[in-house]
């Protein structure tokens, strides 16, 4: 045996696969994977499955359709997080800037913990309802 298992993409299930690919597209400045894109006629489309990339191509993000999908009640351990994801910025300047924008795509803020001097970060939840953290690295 040589090498290792390579990390493709981080998959999220969800009931709106294109709400949470456009909600994380604009969030994180990713792409569609070609032939992924919306449909140019204007109509809802009906998809099960989208990835996103990075601009030279390489998988990020994956979202597939699931239809029972228990939305997770952080910080109360009734629903744990199961997993989530971690966003950096590079300074408090830019925590509140992308603190902004994520509200304004639609997060829902769970825990505000800028008043950390040592790791000032939030916590969201996406509009599917899984928990991300923008903190400052």
């Amino acid at each position: 045996m040589t090498g290792f298992p390579q990390l493709l993409h981080t998959v999220l299930d969800t009931h709106d696969v294109r709400g949470l690919a456009e909600f994380y597209r604009q969030l994180l400045g990713l792409q569609y994977r070609t032939g992924d894109e919306p449909s140019q006629q204007g109509t809802a489309d009906d998809v099960d499955w989208l990835v996103l990339t990075d601009t030279q191509g390489s998988r990020k993000l994956a979202f597939q359709q699931a239809e029972h999908l228990q939305r997770t009640t952080w910080p109360r351990p009734d629903v744990p997080m199961q997993m989530h994801l971690d966003l950096t910025v590079p300074d408090r300047r830019a925590l509140e800037g992308q603190h902004a924008r994520a509200l304004a795509l639609g997060a829902e803020l769970l825990l505000d913990r800028t008043d950390n001097p040592d790791e000032p970060l939030y916590v969201y939840a996406d509009p599917a309802g899984h928990p991300f953290c923008i903190f400052v690295a």
